[in-house]
C-alpha cells in the first residue's frame, strides 16, 4: 500500500514551485525568453514578436530577467551605442520546462476545443 504524503511533502513541492514561479510569473517574462532564444537581440525586435507588449512593460521585464541571471544587456560602444540582449547559459535550464509547457498547451486546447 503506498504511503500518505504528508504535510511537509506538500510543502517541500509548493516552495519551490511558487519560487520558479516568482521568477518566470505573468504573460510576458517566457515569451521574452523565447523570443530572444530565437534571435532577436534588440529592444524593438524583441517587442515586434511578442504582440501587445508595450514598451514599458518590456523594458520592466528585461530588467527583471537580468536580476534573475537569465538576460544580459549587452551595450555595444558603435555610433548609434546598439543595446542587445542575450540569454545567459542558465537560461538553458528552461527548455525543457518552456517544451513541456508548449506540448501541455497544445494538448489542452485539443481537450478544451474537441471535448
Amino acid at each position: 500500500m503506498a504511503q500518505k504524503k504528508t504535510h511537509c511533502d506538500c510543502l517541500n513541492t509548493i516552495k519551490p514551485v511558487r519560487d520558479a514561479l516568482d521568477v518566470i510569473n505573468g504573460k510576458w517574462k517566457l515569451p521574452i525568453i523565447i523570443s530572444v532564444g530565437v534571435g532577436n537581440d534588440r529592444f524593438t525586435d524583441i517587442q515586434e514578436s511578442i504582440p501587445g507588449i508595450t514598451p514599458k512593460v518590456l523594458a520592466k521585464e528585461l530588467k527583471d530577467l537580468e536580476q534573475h541571471k537569465l538576460l544580459k544587456r549587452v551595450v555595444l560602444d558603435d555610433y548609434p551605442v546598439k543595446i542587445l540582449y542575450i540569454l545567459e547559459p542558465y537560461a538553458d535550464s528552461l527548455t525543457p520546462i518552456i517544451y513541456s509547457l508548449k506540448d501541455w498547451g497544445v494538448n489542452h486546447r485539443k481537450v478544451v476545443t474537441e471535448g
